[in-house]
């Protein structure tokens, strides 16, 4: 066996432990591996099947591909796209657009820090909820804009952005 595959496979145990079944990515690695430019790809489909990227998991597609970690880790953290930390259960995407500043996303934005006890780019400590500002949604018409978990919630003011979060608290604590 090569060093490389023992290293890989020791890699494999260290995510495993931390409950990242590598055998999940498999499949894209098998396919993707050895074809040159697709890193993006493989970083995409080990997202969607993690919900984000750990630094261990970055340098197991490195010693699988062949790729310089370096490289797989300066990609992974270029491009917006991929996240190094795991998001909560509900993503708010906040507009800050020429449209939605104008009409006032940064009261919008301000409120809904305020009311999850969290700023830009963190997630609550319950792992409910992450914030995130974006440059655009493309909902210039429903400005200000947000969006959770693909969802658009347009026209908003700072109680009806509070409103939203306080019925999906509501909805939670239900289903608990």
């Amino acid at each position: 066996m090569s060093e490389i595959c023992k290293c890989a496979m020791a890699e494999a145990e260290v995510l495993k432990k931390d409950g990242i079944d590598t055998d999940l990515l498999e499949p894209t690695l098998k396919e993707y591996s050895a074809v040159k430019g697709s890193l993006i790809t493989i970083l995409q489909h080990a997202q969607d099947i993690y919900g984000y990227l750990p630094v261990e998991l970055l340098n197991y597609i490195a010693l699988r591909t062949g790729i310089k970690a370096a490289k797989v880790l300066g990609v992974a953290t270029f491009y917006a796209q991929f996240r190094l930390e795991p998001i909560g259960k509900y993503l708010i995407m906040v507009c800050q657009g020429t449209a939605c500043h104008v009409n006032g996303s940064e009261a919008v934005q301000q409120a809904l820090e305020e009311e999850l006890g969290i700023r830009d780019g963190q997630t609550t400590s319950d792992g409910l909820f992450s914030i995130k500002s974006v440059a655009c949604l493309g909902c210039c018409s429903l400005s200000p804009v947000m969006m959770i978990n693909g969802e658009a919630y347009g026209t908003l003011t700072p109680d009806k952005a509070r409103g939203i979060i306080a019925d999906i608290r509501a909805k939670e604590a239900q289903n608990k």
